[in-house]
């Protein structure tokens, strides 16, 4: 298992007259249990939001409209992440 932070592909079931449906399932799509769901919306263009994640925590992070550039700082090394599709999340391991 990759236990660096990474972008996963979900499915996504397309239907022309119905719209898209992606999902997630606990072992299949990422690999610890859900215990908490929360959402940022209607944040304004080029606003920078800190303090979102938790040291002693996975999270796994999708942008459900728009898109969002997540950077991860361990106080050693920047890494800058773009996401831009809605089955597409990214892993931050604990």
């Amino acid at each position: 298992m990759n236990l660096e932070p990474h972008i996963i592909t979900l499915s996504k079931n397309a239907n022309p007259e119905r719209g898209n449906l992606t999902y997630i399932e606990k072992d299949l799509h990422i690999p610890f249990a859900i215990k908490r769901t929360s959402w940022l919306y209607r944040v304004p263009g080029d606003t920078a939001m800190k303090g979102y994640a938790y040291k002693n925590q996975e999270n796994f992070i999708i942008p459900l409209s728009g898109s969002l550039d997540v950077v991860l700082d361990n106080g050693r090394i920047k890494e800058k992440f773009q996401l831009n599709a809605a089955n597409k999340g990214l892993y931050v391991p604990a």
